[in-house]
């Protein structure tokens, strides 16, 4: 592999799909507040609840935007939509991106997957292929293997 491992720390995380989601939060927040500051026959009650609806429709897309893989020298912090999951890099075994998946798998040594939402081909497919293929090579480099054992 010729490729120069990132230095770390380093974060991994869908950087153009933040930014729609991030704008698109506040974009609905100003637009639908405004809306119930101007509509003249709302009551006080019927403001403050579609205030706290756009609210609550941006909190939702800023916890979407919040997703991100950070990688250490001691390990891989996974931070997904509503869960954070702190892992060493000898529990990731195997890194899987295929054609079709929505993000990262990460396949760990307790035979679980960890999806890593940080990681996706959505909007920068490119990007997210790089990201992968980063971590990858991170895990690979960083993992502990017991000298004289073989796998297969």
């Amino acid at each position: 592999m010729s490729e120069q491992l990132p230095a770390l720390p380093v974060t991994f995380r869908p950087g153009r799909t933040r930014a729609v989601l991030l704008t698109a939060a506040a974009a609905i927040f100003v637009v639908i507040t405004a809306v119930a500051l101007m509509l003249e026959k709302l009551s006080p009650g019927e403001r403050l609840s579609f205030v706290l609806t756009a609210a609550l429709m941006s909190g939702v897309l800023a916890m979407l935007a919040r997703v991100k893989v950070v990688c250490d020298e001691s390990g891989v912090t996974v931070v997904n939509i509503a869960t954070r999951r702190r892992l060493d890099w000898a529990e990731i075994l195997q890194v899987n991106l295929r054609p079709g998946d929505p993000w990262v798998f990460l396949n760990l040594s307790d035979g679980t997957s960890l999806p890593a939402l940080g990681i996706q081909p959505g909007i920068a497919k490119q990007h997210a292929i790089a990201d992968a293929r980063a971590l990858r090579a991170l895990a690979e480099a960083r993992s502990i293997r017991e000298p004289g054992k073989h796998e297969g």
